[in-house]
Protein backbone atom coordinates (compact mmCIF):
# COMPACT_ATOMS: atom_id res chain seq x y z
CA UNK A 1 0.00 0.00 0.00
CA UNK A 2 2.84 2.41 0.88
CA UNK A 3 4.54 1.62 -2.45
CA UNK A 4 1.36 2.49 -4.34
CA UNK A 5 1.05 5.78 -2.45
CA UNK A 6 4.67 6.71 -3.12
CA UNK A 7 4.24 5.91 -6.82
CA UNK A 8 1.11 8.10 -6.96
CA UNK A 9 2.96 10.89 -5.18
CA UNK A 10 5.70 10.75 -7.84
CA UNK A 11 3.35 10.42 -10.82
CA UNK A 12 1.25 13.47 -9.89
CA UNK A 13 4.13 16.02 -10.16
CA UNK A 14 5.44 14.32 -13.30
CA UNK A 15 2.01 14.50 -14.91
CA UNK A 16 1.76 18.18 -14.01
CA UNK A 17 5.23 18.84 -15.47
CA UNK A 18 4.25 17.06 -18.68
CA UNK A 19 1.10 19.17 -18.98
CA UNK A 20 3.09 22.34 -18.39
CA UNK A 21 5.63 21.20 -20.99
CA UNK A 22 2.88 20.60 -23.55
CA UNK A 23 1.37 24.03 -22.87
CA UNK A 24 4.77 25.70 -23.17
CA UNK A 25 5.41 23.84 -26.44
CA UNK A 26 2.02 25.00 -27.75
CA UNK A 27 2.97 28.61 -27.00
CA UNK A 28 6.30 28.34 -28.78
CA UNK A 29 6.49 29.68 -32.35
CA UNK A 30 6.30 27.08 -35.12
CA UNK A 31 8.69 28.63 -37.62
CA UNK A 32 12.39 27.74 -37.65
CA UNK A 33 13.34 31.36 -38.24
CA UNK A 34 11.56 32.65 -35.12
CA UNK A 35 12.84 29.73 -33.05
CA UNK A 36 16.40 30.39 -34.18
CA UNK A 37 16.02 34.05 -33.28
CA UNK A 38 14.80 33.08 -29.83
CA UNK A 39 17.73 30.70 -29.40
CA UNK A 40 20.15 33.52 -30.22
CA UNK A 41 18.36 36.51 -28.68
CA UNK A 42 16.96 34.98 -25.48
CA UNK A 43 20.39 34.12 -23.97
CA UNK A 44 21.66 37.57 -25.00
CA UNK A 45 18.73 39.31 -23.32
CA UNK A 46 19.09 37.17 -20.21
CA UNK A 47 22.82 37.87 -20.06
CA UNK A 48 22.26 41.59 -20.47
CA UNK A 49 19.60 41.50 -17.78
CA UNK A 50 21.91 39.71 -15.36
CA UNK A 51 24.75 42.12 -16.13
CA UNK A 52 22.45 45.08 -15.64
CA UNK A 53 21.24 43.74 -12.34
CA UNK A 54 24.77 43.06 -11.14
CA UNK A 55 25.86 46.51 -12.29
CA UNK A 56 22.91 48.19 -10.62
CA UNK A 57 23.35 46.17 -7.48
CA UNK A 58 27.09 46.42 -7.16
CA UNK A 59 28.36 49.44 -9.08
CA UNK A 60 25.59 51.94 -8.48
CA UNK A 61 25.06 51.07 -4.86
CA UNK A 62 28.76 50.81 -4.08
CA UNK A 63 29.79 53.98 -5.90
CA UNK A 64 26.75 55.92 -4.70
CA UNK A 65 27.37 54.79 -1.13
CA UNK A 66 31.01 55.84 -1.26
CA UNK A 67 30.19 59.21 -2.84
CA UNK A 68 27.46 59.77 -0.25
CA UNK A 69 29.93 58.87 2.50
CA UNK A 70 32.48 61.41 1.20
CA UNK A 71 29.84 64.15 0.86
CA UNK A 72 28.55 63.48 4.36
CA UNK A 73 32.08 63.59 5.73
CA UNK A 74 32.56 67.05 4.21
CA UNK A 75 29.28 68.22 5.71
CA UNK A 76 30.22 66.74 9.11
CA UNK A 77 33.57 68.55 8.95
CA UNK A 78 31.83 71.87 8.23
CA UNK A 79 29.47 71.27 11.18
CA UNK A 80 32.44 70.62 13.47
CA UNK A 81 34.11 73.85 12.29
CA UNK A 82 30.86 75.72 12.85
CA UNK A 83 30.75 74.47 16.42
CA UNK A 84 34.42 75.33 17.01
CA UNK A 85 34.26 78.79 15.37
CA UNK A 86 30.95 80.42 16.25
CA UNK A 87 30.02 83.77 14.79
CA UNK A 88 28.66 85.17 11.55
CA UNK A 89 32.10 86.08 10.21
CA UNK A 90 33.24 82.49 10.63
CA UNK A 91 30.03 81.21 8.98
CA UNK A 92 30.78 83.36 5.93
CA UNK A 93 34.35 81.98 5.86
CA UNK A 94 33.00 78.43 6.04
CA UNK A 95 30.56 79.17 3.18
CA UNK A 96 33.41 80.56 1.03
CA UNK A 97 35.67 77.55 1.75
CA UNK A 98 32.82 75.14 1.00
CA UNK A 99 32.16 76.87 -2.29
CA UNK A 100 35.79 77.14 -3.38
CA UNK A 101 37.14 73.81 -2.16
CA UNK A 102 34.15 71.50 -1.79
CA UNK A 103 31.88 72.83 -4.58
CA UNK A 104 28.96 73.23 -2.20
CA UNK A 105 26.77 76.18 -1.34
CA UNK A 106 26.42 76.42 2.45
CA UNK A 107 24.06 78.78 4.23
CA UNK A 108 23.25 79.02 7.93
CA UNK A 109 19.59 79.88 8.47
CA UNK A 110 17.92 80.95 11.69
CA UNK A 111 16.75 78.07 13.88
CA UNK A 112 13.32 76.73 13.06
CA UNK A 113 11.38 73.63 12.06
CA UNK A 114 12.47 71.68 9.03
CA UNK A 115 10.17 71.43 5.98
CA UNK A 116 7.87 68.43 5.79
CA UNK A 117 9.37 65.27 4.35
CA UNK A 118 9.02 64.88 0.60
CA UNK A 119 7.69 61.69 -1.04
CA UNK A 120 10.46 59.31 -1.97
CA UNK A 121 11.08 58.71 -5.66
CA UNK A 122 10.58 55.21 -7.08
CA UNK A 123 14.27 54.86 -7.92
CA UNK A 124 15.78 56.15 -4.65
CA UNK A 125 19.28 54.73 -4.36
CA UNK A 126 20.75 58.15 -3.60
CA UNK A 127 18.05 58.93 -1.02
CA UNK A 128 18.68 55.72 0.83
CA UNK A 129 22.48 55.93 0.72
CA UNK A 130 22.70 59.62 1.67
CA UNK A 131 20.07 59.37 4.41
CA UNK A 132 21.85 56.43 6.00
CA UNK A 133 25.19 58.22 5.98
CA UNK A 134 23.73 61.41 7.51
CA UNK A 135 22.13 59.38 10.29
CA UNK A 136 25.35 57.46 10.91
CA UNK A 137 27.89 60.31 10.78
CA UNK A 138 25.92 63.38 11.90
CA UNK A 139 22.99 61.99 13.84
CA UNK A 140 20.87 65.14 13.81
CA UNK A 141 17.45 65.87 12.28
CA UNK A 142 17.69 66.53 8.58
CA UNK A 143 15.62 67.19 5.47
CA UNK A 144 16.59 65.94 2.03
CA UNK A 145 15.46 66.89 -1.47
CA UNK A 146 16.92 64.93 -4.42
CA UNK A 147 14.18 65.52 -7.01
CA UNK A 148 13.40 69.23 -6.86
CA UNK A 149 16.26 70.24 -9.14
CA UNK A 150 17.63 67.41 -11.25
CA UNK A 151 21.30 68.50 -11.11
CA UNK A 152 21.44 69.46 -7.41
CA UNK A 153 20.76 68.02 -3.97
CA UNK A 154 19.47 70.14 -1.13
CA UNK A 155 20.14 69.09 2.46
CA UNK A 156 18.96 70.87 5.63
CA UNK A 157 20.34 69.85 9.02
CA UNK A 158 18.95 71.19 12.29
CA UNK A 159 21.84 72.40 14.49
CA UNK A 160 21.65 73.77 18.00
CA UNK A 161 21.86 77.43 16.92
CA UNK A 162 20.92 77.34 13.23
CA UNK A 163 19.64 75.35 10.31
CA UNK A 164 22.46 74.46 7.95
CA UNK A 165 21.38 74.36 4.28
CA UNK A 166 23.70 72.64 1.84
CA UNK A 167 23.25 72.64 -1.92
CA UNK A 168 25.60 70.23 -3.71
CA UNK A 169 25.93 68.83 -7.19
CA UNK A 170 24.04 65.61 -7.64
CA UNK A 171 27.15 64.00 -9.12
CA UNK A 172 28.91 64.51 -5.78
CA UNK A 173 26.73 61.81 -4.21
CA UNK A 174 25.53 59.78 -7.17
CA UNK A 175 27.13 57.79 -10.03
CA UNK A 176 25.52 60.00 -12.65
CA UNK A 177 27.36 58.53 -15.66
CA UNK A 178 25.84 55.07 -15.28
CA UNK A 179 23.34 55.78 -18.03
CA UNK A 180 26.26 55.80 -20.47
CA UNK A 181 26.90 52.17 -19.58
CA UNK A 182 23.25 51.36 -20.14
CA UNK A 183 23.22 53.17 -23.48
CA UNK A 184 26.31 51.30 -24.62
CA UNK A 185 24.87 48.02 -23.46
CA UNK A 186 21.48 48.54 -25.10
CA UNK A 187 23.03 49.91 -28.29
CA UNK A 188 25.47 47.01 -28.55
CA UNK A 189 22.64 44.55 -27.95
CA UNK A 190 20.53 46.10 -30.70
CA UNK A 191 23.43 45.95 -33.15
CA UNK A 192 24.12 42.30 -32.27
CA UNK A 193 20.44 41.42 -32.55
CA UNK A 194 20.25 43.13 -35.95
CA UNK A 195 23.31 41.20 -37.14
CA UNK A 196 21.79 37.98 -35.78
CA UNK A 197 18.54 38.63 -37.67
CA UNK A 198 20.41 39.27 -40.92
CA UNK A 199 22.62 36.23 -40.44
CA UNK A 200 19.75 33.92 -39.54
CA UNK A 201 17.68 35.20 -42.46
CA UNK A 202 20.54 34.29 -44.79
CA UNK A 203 20.77 30.86 -43.19
CA UNK A 204 17.03 30.18 -43.32
CA UNK A 205 16.62 31.39 -46.91
CA UNK A 206 18.28 28.29 -48.50
CA UNK A 207 16.03 26.02 -46.43
CA UNK A 208 12.96 27.88 -47.66
CA UNK A 209 14.25 27.66 -51.23
CA UNK A 210 14.66 23.90 -50.83
CA UNK A 211 11.13 23.60 -49.45
CA UNK A 212 9.70 25.63 -52.34
CA UNK A 213 11.64 23.53 -54.86
CA UNK A 214 10.31 20.30 -53.32
CA UNK A 215 6.77 21.69 -53.34
CA UNK A 216 7.06 22.82 -56.96
CA UNK A 217 8.43 19.43 -57.99
CA UNK A 218 5.54 17.73 -56.22
CA UNK A 219 3.12 19.92 -58.21
CA UNK A 220 4.74 18.91 -61.49
CA UNK A 221 6.66 22.13 -62.04
CA UNK A 222 10.34 22.32 -62.96
CA UNK A 223 11.95 24.22 -60.07
CA UNK A 224 14.96 26.41 -60.74
CA UNK A 225 16.90 25.35 -57.66
CA UNK A 226 20.58 25.68 -56.84
CA UNK A 227 21.95 24.45 -53.48
CA UNK A 228 23.39 27.18 -51.32
CA UNK A 229 23.83 28.08 -47.67
CA UNK A 230 25.51 26.05 -44.93
CA UNK A 231 27.18 22.73 -45.66
CA UNK A 232 24.34 20.63 -44.25
CA UNK A 233 21.73 22.61 -46.21
CA UNK A 234 23.74 22.20 -49.41
CA UNK A 235 23.97 18.47 -48.76
CA UNK A 236 20.19 18.31 -48.41
CA UNK A 237 19.86 20.33 -51.65
CA UNK A 238 22.18 17.99 -53.58
CA UNK A 239 20.27 15.00 -52.18
CA UNK A 240 17.01 16.57 -53.40
CA UNK A 241 18.45 17.16 -56.88
CA UNK A 242 19.68 13.55 -57.05
CA UNK A 243 16.30 12.27 -55.87
CA UNK A 244 14.57 14.37 -58.53
CA UNK A 245 16.85 12.96 -61.23
CA UNK A 246 16.16 9.40 -60.10
CA UNK A 247 12.41 10.00 -60.11
CA UNK A 248 12.58 11.59 -63.55
CA UNK A 249 14.65 8.67 -64.87
CA UNK A 250 12.20 6.18 -63.38
CA UNK A 251 9.24 8.01 -64.88
CA UNK A 252 10.99 8.29 -68.22
CA UNK A 253 11.81 4.57 -68.21
CA UNK A 254 8.22 3.68 -67.32
CA UNK A 255 6.85 6.01 -69.98
CA UNK A 256 9.15 4.52 -72.62
CA UNK A 257 8.10 1.00 -71.66
CA UNK A 258 4.42 1.92 -71.71
CA UNK A 259 4.80 3.57 -75.11
CA UNK A 260 6.37 0.38 -76.44
CA UNK A 261 3.61 -1.79 -74.96
CA UNK A 262 0.99 0.63 -76.28
CA UNK A 263 2.50 0.49 -79.77
CA UNK A 264 2.60 -3.31 -79.80
CA UNK A 265 -0.95 -3.71 -78.52
CA UNK A 266 -2.31 -1.06 -80.88
CA UNK A 267 -0.61 -2.88 -83.74
CA UNK A 268 -2.43 -6.08 -82.84
CA UNK A 269 -5.75 -4.25 -82.48
CA UNK A 270 -5.19 -2.62 -85.86
CA UNK A 271 -4.69 -6.07 -87.39
CA UNK A 272 -7.96 -7.18 -85.83
CA UNK A 273 -9.74 -4.16 -87.31
CA UNK A 274 -8.23 -4.79 -90.75
CA UNK A 275 -9.21 -8.44 -90.59
CA UNK A 276 -12.75 -7.52 -89.62
CA UNK A 277 -12.88 -4.90 -92.37
CA UNK A 278 -12.18 -7.45 -95.14
CA UNK A 279 -14.66 -9.95 -93.73
CA UNK A 280 -18.30 -9.98 -94.71
CA UNK A 281 -20.39 -7.98 -92.28
CA UNK A 282 -22.73 -10.09 -90.19
CA UNK A 283 -23.86 -10.37 -86.60
CA UNK A 284 -20.64 -12.04 -85.47
CA UNK A 285 -18.33 -9.49 -87.10
CA UNK A 286 -20.33 -6.62 -85.61
CA UNK A 287 -19.99 -8.16 -82.15
CA UNK A 288 -16.26 -8.70 -82.71
CA UNK A 289 -15.93 -5.08 -83.84
CA UNK A 290 -17.60 -3.91 -80.65
CA UNK A 291 -15.27 -6.11 -78.62
CA UNK A 292 -12.22 -4.67 -80.41
CA UNK A 293 -13.44 -1.09 -79.76
CA UNK A 294 -14.04 -1.99 -76.12
CA UNK A 295 -10.54 -3.46 -75.88
CA UNK A 296 -9.09 -0.28 -77.36
CA UNK A 297 -10.95 1.93 -74.88
CA UNK A 298 -9.84 -0.25 -71.99
CA UNK A 299 -6.25 -0.21 -73.26
CA UNK A 300 -6.28 3.58 -73.47
CA UNK A 301 -7.69 3.78 -69.93
CA UNK A 302 -5.10 1.38 -68.51
CA UNK A 303 -2.25 3.25 -70.20
CA UNK A 304 -3.60 6.61 -69.04
CA UNK A 305 -3.78 5.34 -65.47
CA UNK A 306 -0.31 3.81 -65.57
CA UNK A 307 1.27 6.76 -67.39
CA UNK A 308 -0.46 9.44 -65.36
CA UNK A 309 0.60 12.91 -66.52
CA UNK A 310 4.28 12.11 -66.89
CA UNK A 311 6.22 14.18 -69.38
CA UNK A 312 3.89 17.18 -69.32
CA UNK A 313 5.19 20.45 -67.87
CA UNK A 314 3.08 22.93 -65.98
CA UNK A 315 2.02 26.09 -67.80
CA UNK A 316 -0.23 29.09 -67.22
CA UNK A 317 -3.88 28.19 -67.88
CA UNK A 318 -6.85 30.54 -68.12
CA UNK A 319 -9.48 28.69 -66.12
CA UNK A 320 -12.39 30.54 -67.74
CA UNK A 321 -11.33 29.34 -71.19
CA UNK A 322 -10.51 25.93 -69.72
CA UNK A 323 -13.99 25.47 -68.28
CA UNK A 324 -15.61 26.87 -71.41
CA UNK A 325 -13.82 24.24 -73.53
CA UNK A 326 -14.94 21.61 -71.05
CA UNK A 327 -18.54 22.81 -71.37
CA UNK A 328 -18.45 22.66 -75.17
CA UNK A 329 -17.03 19.12 -75.09
CA UNK A 330 -19.73 17.99 -72.68
CA UNK A 331 -22.51 19.60 -74.71
CA UNK A 332 -21.29 17.85 -77.86
CA UNK A 333 -22.02 14.60 -76.01
CA UNK A 334 -25.53 15.79 -75.15
CA UNK A 335 -24.97 16.95 -71.55
CA UNK A 336 -26.59 19.97 -69.93
CA UNK A 337 -23.80 21.72 -68.07
CA UNK A 338 -23.46 25.08 -66.32
CA UNK A 339 -20.01 26.63 -65.76
CA UNK A 340 -19.17 29.39 -63.23
CA UNK A 341 -15.77 30.76 -62.18
CA UNK A 342 -14.69 33.47 -59.73
CA UNK A 343 -11.27 34.86 -58.86
CA UNK A 344 -8.05 35.23 -60.81
CA UNK A 345 -8.33 32.78 -63.74
CA UNK A 346 -4.57 32.39 -64.40
CA UNK A 347 -3.30 29.19 -62.76
CA UNK A 348 -0.16 27.12 -63.33
CA UNK A 349 -1.23 23.53 -64.12
CA UNK A 350 -0.53 20.57 -66.34
CA UNK A 351 -3.30 21.52 -68.72
CA UNK A 352 -3.90 18.20 -70.51
CA UNK A 353 -3.71 16.12 -67.36
CA UNK A 354 -5.97 18.46 -65.39
CA UNK A 355 -8.47 18.47 -68.24
CA UNK A 356 -8.50 14.67 -68.14
CA UNK A 357 -9.11 14.84 -64.38
CA UNK A 358 -12.12 17.18 -64.66
CA UNK A 359 -13.43 15.46 -67.80
CA UNK A 360 -13.52 12.12 -66.00
CA UNK A 361 -15.68 13.63 -63.27
CA UNK A 362 -17.94 15.37 -65.78
CA UNK A 363 -18.26 12.18 -67.87
CA UNK A 364 -19.09 10.20 -64.75
CA UNK A 365 -21.81 12.75 -63.90
CA UNK A 366 -23.09 12.87 -67.50
CA UNK A 367 -23.78 9.12 -67.55
CA UNK A 368 -26.09 9.29 -64.53
CA UNK A 369 -27.49 12.83 -64.29
CA UNK A 370 -29.50 15.28 -66.36
CA UNK A 371 -28.02 18.53 -65.11
CA UNK A 372 -24.37 19.24 -64.27
CA UNK A 373 -22.86 22.32 -62.67
CA UNK A 374 -19.12 23.09 -62.55
CA UNK A 375 -18.06 25.97 -60.29
CA UNK A 376 -14.46 27.18 -59.99
CA UNK A 377 -13.10 29.37 -57.17
CA UNK A 378 -9.60 30.80 -56.99
CA UNK A 379 -8.40 32.25 -53.67
CA UNK A 380 -5.00 33.11 -52.29
CA UNK A 381 -3.92 29.52 -51.64
CA UNK A 382 -6.13 27.10 -53.58
CA UNK A 383 -7.93 26.48 -56.84
CA UNK A 384 -11.17 24.67 -56.04
CA UNK A 385 -13.54 23.11 -58.57
CA UNK A 386 -17.00 21.82 -57.63
CA UNK A 387 -18.54 19.28 -60.03
CA UNK A 388 -22.20 18.82 -59.01
CA UNK A 389 -25.09 16.90 -60.54
CA UNK A 390 -28.65 15.84 -59.82
CA UNK A 391 -28.06 12.10 -60.24
CA UNK A 392 -28.56 9.25 -57.76
CA UNK A 393 -25.26 9.94 -55.98
CA UNK A 394 -22.96 7.52 -54.18
CA UNK A 395 -23.54 6.15 -50.67
CA UNK A 396 -21.31 7.83 -48.06
CA UNK A 397 -19.83 4.46 -47.05
CA UNK A 398 -18.53 3.87 -50.60
CA UNK A 399 -17.17 7.33 -51.45
CA UNK A 400 -13.59 6.36 -50.72
CA UNK A 401 -13.85 2.90 -52.29
CA UNK A 402 -14.84 4.31 -55.69
CA UNK A 403 -11.36 5.83 -56.05
CA UNK A 404 -9.74 2.40 -55.94
CA UNK A 405 -8.70 1.10 -59.38
CA UNK A 406 -11.20 -1.32 -60.95
CA UNK A 407 -13.71 -0.85 -58.11
CA UNK A 408 -17.35 -0.97 -59.24
CA UNK A 409 -20.68 -0.35 -57.60
CA UNK A 410 -23.45 -2.67 -58.56
CA UNK A 411 -26.21 -0.07 -58.53
CA UNK A 412 -24.38 3.21 -58.24
CA UNK A 413 -23.81 6.18 -60.42
CA UNK A 414 -20.14 5.48 -61.26
CA UNK A 415 -20.55 2.07 -62.77
CA UNK A 416 -19.08 3.56 -65.98
CA UNK A 417 -21.05 1.59 -68.49
CA UNK A 418 -18.60 0.02 -70.89
CA UNK A 419 -15.73 1.63 -68.94
CA UNK A 420 -12.77 0.19 -67.12
CA UNK A 421 -13.47 1.35 -63.58
CA UNK A 422 -10.45 3.69 -63.63
CA UNK A 423 -12.05 7.10 -64.24
CA UNK A 424 -12.14 8.30 -60.64
CA UNK A 425 -8.80 6.65 -59.82
CA UNK A 426 -7.15 8.53 -62.68
CA UNK A 427 -8.83 11.79 -61.61
CA UNK A 428 -7.60 11.52 -58.01
CA UNK A 429 -4.12 10.46 -59.14
CA UNK A 430 -3.86 13.60 -61.31
CA UNK A 431 -5.19 15.86 -58.55
CA UNK A 432 -2.68 14.45 -56.07
CA UNK A 433 0.15 14.82 -58.57
CA UNK A 434 -0.68 18.56 -58.49
CA UNK A 435 -0.41 18.53 -54.68
CA UNK A 436 -4.17 18.46 -54.12
CA UNK A 437 -6.94 15.90 -53.73
CA UNK A 438 -10.52 15.01 -54.64
CA UNK A 439 -13.30 14.47 -52.13
CA UNK A 440 -16.95 13.51 -52.59
CA UNK A 441 -20.01 14.87 -50.84
CA UNK A 442 -23.67 15.72 -51.25
CA UNK A 443 -24.64 18.21 -53.93
CA UNK A 444 -27.19 21.01 -53.46
CA UNK A 445 -28.69 19.76 -56.74
CA UNK A 446 -29.59 16.49 -55.03
CA UNK A 447 -26.85 14.25 -56.39
CA UNK A 448 -23.11 14.01 -55.93
CA UNK A 449 -20.60 16.79 -55.43
CA UNK A 450 -16.94 16.19 -56.36
CA UNK A 451 -14.50 18.73 -54.95
CA UNK A 452 -11.10 19.17 -56.60
CA UNK A 453 -8.73 21.31 -54.55
CA UNK A 454 -5.15 21.96 -55.62
CA UNK A 455 -2.67 24.48 -54.18
CA UNK A 456 -1.47 27.33 -56.38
Amino acid sequence: MSLVRSTSAIEAPLSMLRRLGRRAAALMPRGLYIRSLLIVIAPMVILQGVLTYVFMERHWQLVTTRLSTALTQDIAALIDLHKSLPGHEHDALLARIAQDRLRMDVEFLPPGPLPPALPKPFFSIIDIALSNEIRRQIGRPFWLDTVGRSDFIEIRIALADAVMRITAYRSAAYASNSHIFLLWMVGTSLVLILLSIIFLRNQISPILSLARAAEDFGKGRDPDFRPEGAREVRQAGYAFIEMRRRIERAVETRTTMLNGVSHDLRTILTRFKLSLAVMDENEETRDLGKDVEEMQRMLEAYLAFARGDAGECASEVDMRDFLEDLRLDAERHGARIEVVFSGDPCVSLRADAFKRCVSNLVTNARLHAKHIRVEGVRDVRFLTLYVEDDGPGIPASAREDVFRPFFRLDEARNQDQGGSGLGLAIARDIARSHGGDITLGNSPLGGLRAIIRVPI
